[in-house]
């Protein structure tokens, strides 16, 4: 409870203090008083972190997803928005700060501690992650875990006209929606151009056991393959056929890499490294430019 609380109750300053002393409760922060001693679980601080940004505050960004059982994304501090005007701190727990982007119709209206609908914690998670990889990876665990539909995270994100990395998230939540594949094909395509590297095939029609598939990116010549990988093939009823179908590529004895559209997104340097490596050790020469 916070001490605001516990004095609406009709308990004195005094009294808090005494049973804080005696050690039957505990303080967590500033302003809210844990009613016994044990270890305090995931979901007492939830509690203590919306409680300690006063009676308007709300769980925002990754603590609000948490809040509506995200697992398996860490925190070191509690994101707790609050409307402008109102108190902000830090401390070991919570980070309360104001938002320019405060509606009240942004409360999530169920259970548990106040915090923001899951969709624009989402978007609001992601914009304020420490980093592009940190941002994709927690919006693609949102929807991989159920927690909210992409769609219902793209409609959220319409409401964000101006932010650092807006862009990112909108090609990330574009490519959890689905509709995105071959854009990132073409993506790829174009870095092939930048970066100096041959010009592949798209799509190329291969014949295996289990019948005729595609490849999304063929060096024939070179005998090198690029999966790109869309969110989906990150879940489970996709991972055997994927498997079985590289299985069949490599027995080709073609060099198969792949490469996550998230990949793409946030760490296209280091798989370009991978696939102008591979197509070095089958015999392609980069070409220097000609002296004047």
């Amino acid at each position: 409870m916070s001490r605001r609380q516990l004095y609406a109750a009709g308990l004195t300053r005094a009294e808090v203090r005494a049973n804080v002393r005696a050690g039957r409760w505990q303080t967590v922060g500033r302003h809210v008083i844990v009613l016994h001693t044990g270890p305090i679980d995931a979901l007492t601080a939830l509690w203590a972190a919306q409680l300690s940004g006063g009676p308007r505050a709300r769980l925002d960004g990754a603590s609000s997803l948490i809040a509506a059982g995200l697992e398996g994304f860490d925190v070191d501090r509690h994101r707790v928005s609050v409307p402008r005007g109102a108190r902000v701190f830090r401390d070991r727990l919570v980070d309360v700060r104001q938002t320019r982007r405060w509606r009240e119709d942004d409360l999530y209206a169920g259970p548990g501690p106040a915090r923001t609908r899951t969709e624009v914690a989402a978007v609001r998670g992601a914009l304020w992650a420490r980093s592009d990889r940190q941002a994709a990876l927690l919006l693609t665990m949102v929807v991989q875990q159920g927690i909210v539909p992409a769609e219902r995270v793209g409609r959220a994100l319409l409401q964000v006209r101006k932010a650092p990395r807006l862009g990112l998230v909108r090609d990330v939540v574009t490519d959890l929606v689905g509709g995105v594949r071959s854009l990132a094909e073409l993506d790829f395509a174009g870095q092939c151009r930048a970066r100096g590297l041959p010009e592949p095939s798209r799509q190329a029609v291969r014949r295996g056991p289990r019948g005729r598939y595609y490849l999304d990116v063929l060096w024939e010549r070179w005998r090198v393959v690029v999966e790109v990988d869309g969110i989906q093939h990150a879940w489970a009823e996709e991972i055997v056929g994927d498997a079985l179908r590289h299985n069949d590529v490599t027995l080709e004895h073609l060099t198969v890499l792949r490469l996550p559209v998230l990949g793409l997104r946030v760490a296209a340097d280091e798989f370009f490294v991978q696939i102008e490596r591979a197509l070095t050790d089958a015999g392609w020469a980069r070409r220097e430019p000609a002296a004047a």
